[in-house]
C-alpha cells in the first residue's frame, strides 16, 4: 500500500501543474530548414564587409555633393543672368553719358551763338540752350526706343533694300517680275556658277540646300535606259491633248488610286498632266483668283510658291505665322490649327484682301511635318465654312522613311467636305529623284478648273517621248514596290540619321521628323543679334565657305536663325558640307566670344573710369594707395575681425554632417 500511495504523491495535482508549466516555457525544437536559414544568415552577418557602411555613406555624401553642385551651376547661371544684365545696364549708361556729353557741348554752342548777338538778352543762349537740349534728349529717348523695337517680322525681300531698275523697254509687269527677288534664287544661281565636282571642281559649293533627292541616280537611270523605254510612235511626236496623252492620265489614275488608298477607282477625266509642280501653282492662281487676291498659308512655306503665284497672276499669299513656341494646345513646333487660319482669315478681311483659297503641304516643306487625317479634315473643313479652294501639295507623299510615321492622301478619305474646290497636286521631282523630268499631276471633280488650267497647258506642256517614260515608270509596280521605294527610304533613313548625328555633335536644335529631304534646324545663337539682317549675314557667310543651305528667311518664317538643310544627297558631300559648315559656326563663335571679352573689357574700364572721376570730384576720399605689406596686413586684419572661421569649424562639420564627416575621417585614415 505504502509504495502505491508513494506513486500517488508523485502524481498529485501539485506536482501535475508544475510539470505541465515547465513543458509549456520549453521553446520548441527548431525545424531542420529554419535551423538551415538561420545558420547562413549568421554566416553572412559574419562575412560582410566592414566598409559596406562606409561606402554606403559615401554614396551618400556623393549624391550630397552632386545636389550640392547642381546648386552652385544654378548659381552661376543665376551669375551669368545678372552679369548680362549688368551689362546691358551699363551700355545704357554709357550711351545716357554720351549723349549727355554731346548735349553739354550743344548748350556751349548755343552759349557761344547767343554771346555772338549783340541784340540778344545775356541769358537768351543759355535757357534757348537748355530747351533745345531738352527737346534733343526727348528725340533720343523716342530714337531709342524705336531702335530698341523687335524687327518686323516680314521685312521687305531684298535685303539690300536697293532701289528697283524701271527698264523702259519693259511693262509694269515685266518690270515688276524683273526686280522680283528671292534667296533661294540668288544662291541657286551661285551654286550653278560654281558647282562642286569631285574631280574638276573640289573647292566648289557644295548643295545642301535645294530640295533634290542625289540618292538613286543608279536606280533611275538602269530603269530608265531599259528597251520598254525607247518607244517611239507618231502620236509621241505631234502636238497632244494639252491635258496629257490619255494613257499617261490612265496611269496617274491608276497610281493614285494604289499609292494613296483611294477608296474607290479614281478617274483618268479628272486629271491633267503639265510640266512640274510650279507650272501647277502658277496655273492654279491664275484660274482661282484674280490680281490682288489673296492665298492662305502658313509660314514657313516653300518659298517659290511666292514666284509661283505673283510672277504671272500677281496673286498674294496671306500668311499664316507660325512660331517655334509652344502655346495653348500646341503639341509641336509651329503647329498649324484651325484657330490661327481663322485669325489670319479675318486679319485678311480687315485689310479688304479677298482670300480665295488655302495651300496645304502634306508633308510639309520646310518643317517635314507630317499632318494627321483628323488636321486635314479640320482644314478642309475650315475651308468649306469659308468657301476657300484647297490646293493640296502632296509632292512628298511616298518620301516618308519611317514606319512609324503615318501618311495618308486627302485622296483615301471616305468623302471629302468640299470635292468641287479640293485640288491635289503631285510631281515626280522629289519622290521618284527625277527633278530633271518636268512633270506634274493635278487631280480635281471639278471639270471647269480642269478646263481652265487645260487652255494654260498649252503653254505648260510635256513633250510627247517624256509622257510615254514617264508612264511606263508608273506602270512598273513590281519595280517601284521592290527595288525603288525600299532602297529609296533606307537611303533617306540614313542620310537623314548623319546629319542629324552631325547636329546633334554640334548642340544645334532640330525638328526631328521622318519624311522629306529636309531639316528644319535652328541656328539662332550664332546671330550676334536677333534679327533677319544677322541671318543674311551668316546665310552668305555659308555661301562664301561653299556650303549652300538656305536661311528661314527664304521661306517667310517669322523668327531669324532658321535654316533648311537637305540631307537626300551622297555620303562624301554631306560629309564635306557639313565640315564647312562646321567651320563657319567655330569661326562665328569665336568672334562673338571675342567681342563680349572686348566688351566686357570695355565695360570695366568705362566702370573703373567712372569710379576715378568720382574720386576726383570727391578728393576728400583720396587716400595712399597700400603697398603689398599693407595688403597683406588689410587682409589678416580682415581675417582676425571676421566670424567665419568661428562659424565653420570642423566640429560644427561633424556636428552638422555626422555621416559625411564619418566617411571622410575613415577614407583619411587609410
Amino acid at each position: 500500500d505504502t509504495p502505491v500511495a508513494d506513486k500517488d504523491a508523485i502524481y498529485n495535482e501539485q506536482n501535475m501543474g508544475s510539470s505541465s508549466s515547465v513543458a509549456q516555457n520549453r521553446e520548441p525544437r527548431p525545424s531542420f530548414s529554419s535551423f538551415y536559414r538561420l545558420r547562413k544568415k549568421r554566416k553572412l552577418q559574419r562575412l560582410k564587409d566592414p566598409l559596406d557602411d562606409i561606402f554606403h555613406k559615401f554614396l551618400a555624401s556623393q549624391r550630397a555633393m552632386e545636389e550640392r553642385f547642381l546648386q552652385l551651376e544654378e548659381r552661376h547661371m543665376q551669375r551669368d543672368l545678372e552679369l548680362e544684365e549688368r551689362r546691358m545696364q551699363l551700355e545704357q549708361r554709357r550711351v545716357e553719358m554720351e549723349r549727355e556729353h554731346e548735349l553739354r557741348m550743344f548748350t556751349v554752342f548755343a552759349q557761344m551763338v547767343s554771346s555772338l548777338r549783340a541784340d540778344s538778352s545775356p541769358d537768351f543762349g543759355l535757357v534757348h540752350g537748355l530747351q533745345m537740349a531738352d527737346k534733343w534728349g526727348e528725340d533720343s529717348k523716342l530714337m531709342k526706343g524705336k531702335a530698341s523695337a523687335r524687327p518686323p517680322s516680314n521685312p521687305s525681300p531684298d535685303p539690300d533694300n536697293s532701289p528697283e531698275r524701271i527698264s523702259p523697254y519693259l511693262s509694269k509687269r515685266g518690270n515688276r517680275i524683273s526686280n522680283f527677288y528671292n534667296i533661294m534664287n540668288e544662291g541657286y544661281i551661285a551654286y550653278v556658277a560654281d558647282k562642286y565636282d569631285e574631280d574638276k571642281n573640289p573647292n566648289g559649293i557644295v548643295n545642301l540646300g535645294t530640295s533634290e533627292n542625289k540618292l538613286c541616280f543608279d536606280l533611275l537611270s538602269k530603269r530608265l535606259t531599259q528597251s520598254d523605254m525607247h518607244q517611239i510612235d507618231p502620236p509621241l511626236l505631234q502636238y497632244p491633248d494639252w491635258r496629257g496623252h490619255p494613257f499617261i492620265r490612265e496611269e496617274f489614275a491608276r497610281f493614285f488610286t494604289y499609292y494613296c488608298k483611294a477608296p474607290a477607282p479614281l478617274k483618268p477625266e479628272n486629271v491633267i498632266v503639265i510640266n512640274g509642280g510650279g507650272s501647277l501653282f502658277c496655273s492654279l492662281a491664275a484660274v482661282l483668283c484674280d490680281p490682288g487676291d489673296g492665298i492662305l498659308i502658313a509660314t514657313p512655306y516653300y518659298g517659290a510658291i511666292s514666284m509661283h503665284v505673283m510672277l504671272y497672276s500677281n496673286v498674294r499669299l496671306v500668311t499664316v505665322h507660325l512660331e517655334s513656341r509652344m502655346t495653348g494646345s500646341d503639341t509641336r513646333p509651329f503647329h498649324l490649327t484651325v484657330e490661327r487660319l481663322e485669325k489670319s482669315l479675318q486679319d485678311a478681311k480687315m485689310e479688304d484682301v479677298r482670300v480665295r483659297a488655302l495651300i496645304l503641304m502634306n508633308p510639309h516643306n520646310p518643317l517635314a511635318d507630317v499632318y494627321s487625317p483628323t488636321e486635314m479634315k479640320d482644314f478642309l473643313e475650315f475651308a468649306k465654312r469659308h468657301e476657300l479652294h484647297v490646293i493640296v501639295d502632296e509632292v512628298y507623299m511616298l518620301s516618308v522613311f519611317e514606319e512609324t510615321t503615318q501618311y495618308h492622301s486627302v485622296l483615301s478619305f471616305d468623302r471629302l467636305p468640299d470635292p468641287q474646290r479640293t485640288h491635289v497636286m503631285w510631281a515626280l521631282s522629289k519622290d521618284f529623284a527625277a527633278s530633271g523630268i518636268r512633270v506634274g499631276s493635278l487631280y480635281t471633280e471639278n471639270q471647269d478648273v480642269l478646263s481652265a488650267v487645260a487652255q494654260l497647258a498649252f503653254l505648260h506642256g510635256v513633250p510627247g517621248p517624256t509622257q510615254h517614260k514617264v508612264a511606263q515608270l508608273l506602270r512598273d509596280r513590281d519595280w517601284i514596290n521592290q527595288t525603288f521605294l525600299q532602297t529609296n527610304r533606307a537611303r533617306l533613313k540614313a542620310a537623314h540619321k548623319y546629319v542629324t548625328d552631325e547636329l546633334k555633335e554640334l548642340g544645334i536644335p532640330f525638328l526631328n521628323r521622318h519624311a522629306a529631304f529636309f531639316v528644319w534646324a535652328d541656328f539662332r545663337r550664332y546671330l550676334k543679334t536677333l534679327s533677319f539682317e544677322e541671318e543674311l549675314l551668316l546665310w552668305r557667310r555659308f555661301v562664301n565657305n561653299k556650303v549652300l543651305i538656305i536661311c528661314g528667311k527664304a521661306f517667310e518664317c517669322c523668327e531669324p536663325g532658321w535654316f533648311r538643310i537637305i540631307f537626300s544627297d551622297k555620303t562624301y558631300r554631306l560629309q564635306l558640307g557639313m565640315q564647312r559648315l562646321q567651320k563657319v559656326l567655330k569661326e562665328v563663335e569665336q568672334e562673338m566670344q571675342s567681342e563680349d571679352k572686348l566688351l566686357l573689357s570695355q565695360l570695366d574700364a568705362e566702370c573703373k573710369a567712372d569710379i576715378v572721376e568720382e574720386t576726383v570730384l570727391h578728393p576728400s576720399s583720396q587716400e595712399k594707395a597700400p603697398g603689398l605689406d599693407g595688403l597683406i596686413g588689410l587682409l589678416k586684419r580682415q581675417m582676425q575681425s571676421s566670424d567665419w572661421l568661428q562659424k565653420h569649424t570642423v566640429e560644427q562639420f561633424a556636428q552638422d554632417n555626422p555621416e559625411v564627416f564619418e566617411v571622410f575621417s575613415r577614407l583619411a585614415g587609410k
